[in-house]
């Protein structure tokens, strides 16, 4: 019998399971991963950047777990020696509308705790970014850059080092009672933590009657500049977000690896694992429509949505929509860069979740939305999942 069974080998699970272990060392955890390697979707496929907390509703799950998370995962990077880079962002109104927008996300960051953010005029702007251009922005120091991917395997290693079993290319078929039954054999264990972040809904229906989300898979796209031309972006530049739609907008990432990358957008994938837009799961893709959530965001959200697909299939307005930044860009500066897809959750009354999620059923935690900042925000959510763990646990 083993205490835990932690289901996903992303960055979220990896830290469960790291932070459970930390908390008692003698406990005997398996962690499963469908994949042959661990971080292989959204942890492996994001934009590295450190969040720093600037836009979540102060006392949310997101807002808590991303301004401790933060800290964690800076102490984390530096014991292990991890490379990473604090070098700040500017967020940049570009019209009129937008001005009490980016207050109100001043606001919202002084509230959440961070200090030495700085409003910036149209001149001020120039000096953190020489090539934007915008009415006014918001300097924010505390935001960073890092390898997701190197995090997520320093987890690994550290959890199979104090003796934790990591299974990989091991998917999970069922559960039944305290049995989770793989490709594989099946075990036998007090708790079953849920990380299966796209299919977190999935292992979620195993262990509850009726479950009123569904995670619908948003992939997000992604172009590059060229070499010769990433001097126009020093290091992140973002838009003032839509405050009614849970992605960020389209903006300028200098990466942890090197390069900028510029993007995302957000379309609907037509299967969970859709990187591409030839990447089509027919019963998947049905799935997604016939939610009666998503039908209902779809009707409130259209224009936005075609707005988004447009874009995804057009370099022209992909260009456009990053030139409300910096006008400097062309078309033939860019070339085409990776993609991540998203694991949204919807209810069933059509509301995108905006907060993380995690539930408890009889043998079961549940972590069923964890969309960024979550990998920055990873450790205290795995601190959060094993405080709950521990009182079924101890």
């Amino acid at each position: 019998m083993l205490d835990c069974v932690i289901i996903g080998g992303g960055i979220v699970g990896l830290a469960t399971g790291l932070q459970l272990q930390r908390s008692h060392p003698a406990l005997k955890i398996l962690l499963l991963e469908k994949e042959s390697q661990l971080a292989r979707h959204q942890t492996g496929n994001n934009s590295g950047v450190i969040h720093s907390g600037l836009y979540y509703k102060p006392g949310s799950l997101k807002a808590t777990n991303c301004i401790r998370g933060y800290h964690l995962l800076i102490d984390f990077c530096r014991q292990n020696e991890i490379p990473f880079e604090l070098c700040g962002k500017i967020v940049v109104a570009s019209d009129e509308t937008e001005r009490p927008l980016l207050q109100n996300l001043l606001v919202r960051g002084q509230q959440n705790g961070l200090q030495n953010l700085k409003k910036l005029t149209r001149e001020e702007l120039k000096e953190y970014e020489p090539h934007v251009v915008g009415l006014e922005g918001i300097h924010v120091p505390q935001t960073g850059i890092v390898d997701y991917k190197l995090v997520a395997e320093k987890y690994g290693e550290l959890l199979r080092k104090n003796g934790a079993e990591i299974h990989l290319s091991e998917k999970v078929n069922n559960i039944k009672e305290q049995e989770v039954i793989t490709t594989a054999g099946t075990y036998s264990a007090k708790l079953i933590i849920n990380c299966a972040g796209l299919y977190s809904d999935r292992i979620a229906a195993l262990t509850v009657d009726r479950l009123n989300v569904k995670i619908i898979p948003f992939r997000g796209e992604y172009f590059k500049l060229k070499k010769e031309k990433e001097y126009l972006v020093r290091n992140l530049i973002y838009p003032v977000p839509d405050p009614n739609f849970p992605f960020l907008g389209v903006h300028f990432t200098r990466m942890a690896k090197g390069g900028v990358e510029a993007g995302p957008n957000a379309v609907l994938a037509f299967r969970r694992e859709g990187y591409k837009k030839s990447d089509i799961h027919i019963s998947e893709l049905a799935e997604s429509l016939a939610w009666p959530g998503f039908q209902k965001v779809v009707k409130k959200y259209w224009r936005t949505g075609l707005g988004e697909m447009y874009r995804s299939f057009s370099k022209g307005a992909f260009t456009h929509a990053l030139q409300k930044l910096i006008p400097e860009i062309q078309r033939e500066d860019l070339v085409e860069g990776g993609a991540g897809v998203r694991a949204q959750a919807c209810d069933r009354d059509g509301g995108l979740v905006d907060d993380f999620m995690i539930f408890e059923t009889k043998n079961a935690i549940n972590v069923c939305n964890a969309p960024s900042p979550a990998a920055t925000s990873s450790l205290a959510i795995g601190e959060t999942v094993a405080s709950l763990a521990l009182k079924r646990l101890v």
